[in-house]
């Protein structure tokens, strides 16, 4: 049975870990599970619980609040129904209680999951509320990483409540951070799928945080930070800092022509010390793929010819990368052929957000000969000497 537990006085975690989840929006994968973290906070005057569980939890969450005679608040950061899903529930069996949130986020509410518009009470940036010897501030903290977001500060505790901010996908029973390399990478995974095409936004979202100078951070997924400076030094990296010397190469072979130019090039980058990460579409975990996207300078498609056109798994691929949008530089195209092929023109077309100078690509018919491996030992050279002309390491 699920019990509170205790952060400190007054403080609870009150959320749920999903040890076997695997696949979030039927999309993005969760190898390592993920939690959904609801907190409740008393003052001398009044209660709040901040966020609630996954609807597909209701059932294991119910009775977590059991003995919780008045709920004043409930604070919804965010529309999402990871985060929202159990409102319904705790607004049956709290009648006296009011959700606050953004006027965006309230609309949100009403539209995915029908509460009474007479429920919500929408509050506004930098505006307060008093539980009685403590503050709760709501700071609006748009596209991170829906239009409707935002913060809880409580200044008298300098705890953020973050909601999907500084989040990450994993299941674990340690309540703050142990392991700060296997939760870099489950945030890193995180920042990638989910928040890297709102880096502009989120810069501007990281100097409010830092404004307030939390000594603890709580996230809607995964552990709290007791030292936010490991995370807040980690998305200032992600979100600010010039790519790395490093080339991104996701491809698909179906005869083996595209994977022996792909091997080709791989050994060329890597003797001119350039780090290069291939993934095999047919094989590889995309979020993987997204975290290499972070630091990437250099985006190289390798890519067969199915009926005039790229591979589907490349298609799939492109469309990810420009969603994704990170900070490319450069972009090149590799494959093969049998007759013909319309390859290099539509995967540009499928890339419009990147802000890329596009290298020349290299494109064989058949199995790769002498010259076409030449070429790609120029494309790796054109590579390294674009990455010293913009001084990156």
């Amino acid at each position: 049975m699920l019990k509170p537990r205790k952060i400190k006085d007054g403080l609870h975690w009150v959320g749920v870990i999903d040890w076997d989840r695997r696949l979030f929006d039927a999309l993005v994968p969760l190898p390592d599970g993920t939690s959904y973290n609801a907190y409740l906070l008393e003052g001398t005057e009044k209660r709040v619980l901040l966020d609630t569980v996954d609807s597909d939890k209701i059932g294991s969450w119910r009775g977590v609040l059991d003995g919780v005679e008045r709920l004043d608040y409930l604070v919804a950061h965010h529309a999402e129904q990871d985060h929202s899903g159990a409102i319904p529930e705790v607004l049956a069996s709290h009648t006296e209680c009011t959700v606050l949130a953004t006027e965006k986020c309230k609309a949100m509410l009403i539209d995915h999951l029908h509460i009474p518009p007479n429920r919500i009470r929408a509050v506004a940036d930098g505006e307060t509320v008093s539980l009685g010897g403590r503050t709760l501030e709501f700071v609006k903290t748009p596209w991170v990483h829906w239009p409707e977001t935002m913060c809880t500060y409580v200044p008298e505790d300098r705890i953020l409540f973050s909601c999907d901010f500084f989040g990450s996908h994993l299941a674990t029973s340690d309540l703050w951070v142990r392991d700060r390399g296997q939760v870099y990478e489950a945030a890193k995974r995180y920042y990638a799928e989910i928040m890297m095409p709102f880096r502009q936004t989120i810069r501007r979202n990281l100097e409010k945080v830092r404004a307030r100078n939390p000594v603890w951070i709580a996230p809607s997924h995964g552990p709290l930070y007791d030292d936010p400076s490991f995370i807040l030094e980690a998305y200032e990296d992600w979100v600010n800092s010039e790519p790395k010397n490093e080339v991104v190469l996701p491809y698909v072979s179906m005869h083996g022509s595209t994977e022996a130019m792909v091997r080709h090039l791989v050994g060329a980058l890597t003797e001119r010390e350039i780090t290069v990460r291939p993934f095999n579409l047919s094989v590889t975990d995309i979020g993987k793929l997204a975290i290499a996207l972070v630091d990437a300078a250099t985006l190289v498609v390798g890519t067969p010819t199915v009926h005039v056109s790229p591979h589907p798994a490349v298609f799939y691929a492109a469309h990810l990368a420009n969603a994704l949008r990170p900070k490319l530089q450069f972009a090149s195209i590799i494959g093969s052929y049998g007759w013909s092929s319309k390859a290099i023109e539509r995967i540009a077309a499928l890339i419009p957000n990147l802000k890329v100078d596009l290298l020349d690509p290299v494109l064989c018919k058949g199995y790769p000969r002498e010259p076409d491996f030449k070429a790609l030992d120029t494309l790796a050279e054109t590579i390294a000497a674009r990455h010293r002309e913009r001084g990156l390491r």
